[in-house]
Parts: C-alpha cells; structure tokens; sequence
C-alpha cells in the first residue's frame, strides 16, 4: 500500500477542486470531468487507479474461508495495491460481506454474486462521500444487501432493505465526523452491515472482539483517539 494519499506517479500531494475540471488519465490518456488532480498537474482515473486492487479484492474474496468481514478487508488492506484512499473500497466493503455472508451460511451463489458487486462497486467514483454526502462505503453495503436478498426497483421488502442498509452504514460513517478516512469509514460500513445481516437476513457473521486499525500512520487526516478503530480510542481519560 502507498505511504501516503499521494500522486500515484509522483508522491505529490493531491488537491481538491469545488468546480470541476477536464483532466486527461496520465495512464490510458482518457479525458474526465473530476474534482481532483495532483498539485503538480498528474491525474490518475477512477478505474486506472484501482483496477489492480480490485482484481485483487474480488480473488481474494472467491477463494477465503474467513467469516468475518473485517479480517477479510484487513488481508486485502495490507497489500500494495489497495492505497490508502481511493475508489477500491467501495467494491472492498460488498466483496467482502459478500464472502463472508456465503460463509456463514447466506444462499448466494458467490461467483456470480462478486462479479455484480464488482460492476455496481466500480461504478461510484472517488471522492463522493465529500461531493455527493453519500460515502460509497455505505454505498457498498447497501449493494451487498440489494444483491444478497436480489432487490431491483420494483421489489418491496428488498428494496426497503438495501435502502436501510446504507442509511445505516451511513450513520455510523457519519458520527466519527470528517475528514474522510477510506479505512474508518469501510470498517464502519462492514460492521454495521454485520449486525444489520443479523436482524433482518438472519445470518450471523463474525467481527473481531475489537476493531484495530493499523493505518494510522499512513493517513494524514487520521483522526487519531478520536477515530473509534484507532488503538488509544478506548484509553483517552474520561
């Protein structure tokens, strides 16, 4: 994983833009429309920028036995190719509900299951729990319950189910507050999705007894003790 949310091809730093500009990928030299770009004019498309992770995230989750989302995502975090920040998470978090919710128990068939979270997941953009007010962590965990109960926008109980699912990963995204953190926010979304698979779908998967996140150092946003995942959460004086 790279040492920081940096330039994928030069380490510098990224800014963001309110109005949006017209940027051409550095790597396939496609042209987009994006909030983002290196500060010293480098840019990296949403799907040239994870398209190795996410091959990655959708092998490992065929293949594991591990029953809990966290360790799953945990596995797949410490690799090179999922960066700190960027639009993998938002197939990592489905991915791995998935892989576990089959473990557990669930009827999916995974295959087929993984390769529509990998084109629904692809589809949400980096950057959009900021511009949009919808984290695709949350996104990701709703898309797990939509193709876990197979909602459309016709179903009754499974589209209120895929709804409240990312209503509540939200949530639970939303009360650390910001700045964005991909790995808080994904370890957040997963363990909400977790107890909500519990209540309503009626699958019990497993999560750590403690959520730790090993990160931090990697983050110059990191919240610090004040991020729930973070080791001196719990030891700050009352």
């Amino acid at each position: 994983m790279d040492s920081k949310n940096n330039c994928l091809l030069c380490g510098a730093e990224l800014v963001y833009f309110d109005e949006p500009k017209r940027f051409e990928c550095c790597i396939c030299h496609k042209k987009f429309t994006d909030n983002a770009a290196c500060i010293n004019g480098h840019y990296v498309c949403n799907n040239c920028h994870s398209k190795k992770g996410v091959e990655l995230i959708i092998a490992v989750c065929r293949s594991t036995p591990l029953r809990d989302p966290i360790l799953i995502m945990q596995s797949i975090m410490k690799e090179p190719c999922i960066h700190m920040h960027g639009p993998e998470h938002h197939v990592l978090v489905g991915a791995a509900l998935l892989a576990a919710y089959h473990n557990c128990g669930g009827k999916i068939g995974l295959d087929k299951a993984l390769a529509e979270m990998k084109r629904r997941g692809k589809q949400l953009p980096g950057g959009i729990c900021g511009f949009w007010g919808c984290c695709g962590a949350a996104v990701s965990a709703g898309i797990f319950v939509s193709i876990a109960t197979g909602s459309t926008p016709l179903k009754d109980e499974e589209w209120k189910l895929s709804n409240e699912m990312t209503a509540a990963a939200l949530s639970e995204i939303a009360a650390s507050g910001g700045p964005r953190c991909c790995k808080r926010d994904s370890f957040a979304a997963a363990k909400a999705a977790v107890k909500f698979a519990s209540e309503h779908l009626g699958v019990e998967m497993q999560l750590p007894e403690k959520i730790v996140c090993t990160f931090m150092a990697l983050n110059e946003e990191c919240l610090g003790a004040s991020c729930p995942f973070h080791p001196l959460y719990n030891e700050q004086p009352a």
